[in-house]
């Protein structure tokens, strides 16, 4: 950058407003160099959807009870004004490399992970068979999804041991009234209610002391009412690994100690629905009739003594009519920006995104799910954050200088191309409807509700845009 470029403020844009976009964006304004007075910042926060907050919105279980607080975090970021956020702005399409190239210094993606990890077994096309992340997307109200969900089936496998396969068994097996104390949008309420399921199960591969949800997902699977929750006395195997987890670490400790409790207590109340966990079950073949689900096969796991597993050879086939993968998220490609297939990973070194030949690019920037893949939780996004950010800041003196870093040039050329742009302000106006809708629905029914997620892409622009829709 030049000296010229030094008397003015450094233009960040940051692709994404999920939690890692919000916190780079956050840490950045927060950076000693900034705080100092040494660097000044201006920085536009670019959402593809038109509300901000990405995985929390759109990727999180309505009764998760660390919502609102991560919601309440966020929104003090957004809300001080030094953060301007452009909603329902698509990069490569609204905005491409080129134009963030000459209006900012640098750019961080923080683009996350929205598609289902790919399970490679016999059946798994079959009719009946989805992955969580999009399940999950329509019981959250996703815009780019269809309203419509086929909730058909009695019994339901669910494929994974973390916290996204105990959410999605959570919903399935819950009854839709007790969800109503939530956001969830009314189409979501009337599929859930017409579901005939009785029996939810969730399986892992390994044992209890493996699994990879936390015991606070565990203990909201007890909340349910009217659901039995089904454990199995020959699942229950511990190897010297095991052991060594349950004494050394208080979280699996906690975890293993709720499940053992629970089958102590496992008497069943007679419940209309059941979630039955299992262990040590390694998915073979999801089994099928005229091109349905029709069951799942799997072959029963041991430990080896290391903490993972080993095949017995013995089978076993469960009856199911549904069955959900949720055995991780995976990162899509970026126009114009190097991509990991195999990871679903923007190559980087320490958030400084890498070109074909493993050369860092000046001025791009990396972090969250795009960076490191889509493990750990929401501390994992700020340490990322702060790497980014730093590497960012330390390259200052490098950076391509934007041809065009007025605050304004950016704004005239989404309105030249059309593009119905949101804004903050818009999402307060968004936010305020949306606890509107839920002032009408606690009238009219029978449980209060604090809000209703707008779901229509259309009329989440129209409200943000300061149109007139009726609640």
């Amino acid at each position: 950058m030049s000296h010229s470029a030094d008397a003015r403020a450094l233009r960040v844009a940051v692709i994404g407003a999920g939690p890692a976009g919000v916190y780079a964006a956050d840490l950045l304004t927060k950076s000693d160099e900034v705080a100092s007075g040494a660097v000044k910042v201006s920085i536009d926060l670019f959402d593809r959807y038109p509300a901000p907050y990405g995985l929390i919105r759109y990727g999180v279980a309505p009764d998760h009870p660390r919502i609102k607080g991560i919601v309440n975090a966020l929104h003090k970021v957004l809300d001080r004004g030094d953060i301007r956020f452009f909603g329902n702005v698509d990069y490569g399409t609204d905005l491409t490399l080129g134009d963030l190239r000459r209006h900012y210094d640098a750019v961080i993606f923080a683009t996350g992970a929205i598609k289902d990890a790919d399970l490679n077994i016999p059946g798994i096309e079959l009719e009946g068979s989805f992955g969580a992340a999009d399940f999950v997307s329509w019981y959250d109200g996703h815009p780019d999804v269809p309203r419509e969900w086929p909730l058909e089936a009695k019994e339901v496998a669910v494929i994974g041991n973390g916290n996204v396969a105990l959410d999605v068994a959570r919903v399935l097996s819950k009854h839709a009234d007790d969800l109503l104390v939530t956001e969830i949008p009314e189409n979501v309420y009337q599929g859930l209610k017409s579901s005939p399921v009785t029996d939810v199960h969730v399986f892992g591969r390994r044992g209890p002391a493996q699994v990879k949800f936390t015991p606070l997902e565990l203990r909201e699977l007890s909340h349910s009412k009217d659901v039995d929750i089904v454990l199995y006395p020959e699942d229950f195997e511990f190897d010297e690994e095991s052991d060594r987890q349950i004494q050394s670490n208080n979280q699996t400790k906690t975890m293993v100690g709720t499940l053992t409790n629970w089958i102590a207590d496992d008497e069943p109340t007679g419940a209309s629905r059941r979630l039955h966990l299992h262990f040590l079950h390694n998915p073979v073949e999801v089994l099928g009739e005229d091109g349905r689900v029709s069951g799942i096969r799997f072959e029963r796991t041991e430990l080896d003594g290391t903490g993972n597993v080993r095949g017995t050879g013995d089978f076993l086939d469960y009856p199911v009519q549904a069955v959900y993968r949720a055995v991780g998220y995976f990162g899509s490609a970026l126009p114009d920006v190097e991509f990991d297939h195999r990871r679903g990973v923007v190559p980087n070194a320490g958030g400084r995104v890498l070109d074909a030949a493993g050369t860092p690019v000046p001025g791009i920037y990396a972090t969250g799910w795009i960076k490191r893949g889509p493990v750990g939780l929401i501390g994992h996004t700020k340490g990322d954050a702060l790497e980014t950010v730093t590497y960012l800041l330390a390259d200052r003196g490098g950076l391509p200088q934007a041809a065009a870093p007025e605050e304004g040039a950016v704004v005239e050329l989404l309105e030249s191309r059309g593009v119905e742009y949101t804004s903050w302000e818009g999402w307060l106006e968004l936010d305020a409807h949306e606890k509107e809708l839920g002032a009408a629905a606690t009238a009219a029914g029978p449980v209060a509700r604090e809000r209703v997620k707008v779901v229509p892409r259309e009329d989440m622009v129209a409200v943000s845009r300061g149109a007139v829709v009726e609640v």
